[in-house]
């Protein structure tokens, strides 16, 4: 019994430690995509848009700055 409280508790420790850097992996994408916009609401939401696109076409975390910067200059140009 003692090893299956040991097992379980540790799992679910490991679980929660994953989640959790999921989630701050995922706040720090959308923290750049909106300091992109630099307070501008509607390039807020294109660059949210844009980085929900780059989620679905896989680009790597690397990639991913690159990318959103390019979508903002690319914003710029067509405001």
């Amino acid at each position: 019994m003692d090893y299956f409280i040991i097992v379980i508790t540790t799992a679910a420790g490991l679980y929660f430690h994953w989640w959790l850097y999921v989630r701050i992996k995922r706040w720090m994408d959308r923290d750049l995509a909106l300091s992109l916009a630099e307070g501008d609401k509607a390039k807020q939401a294109f660059m949210l848009e844009q980085l929900e696109q780059a989620r679905k076409e896989g680009i790597r975390r690397k990639q991913l700055p690159d990318r959103l910067r390019q979508a903002a200059d690319g914003y710029r140009a067509q405001g």
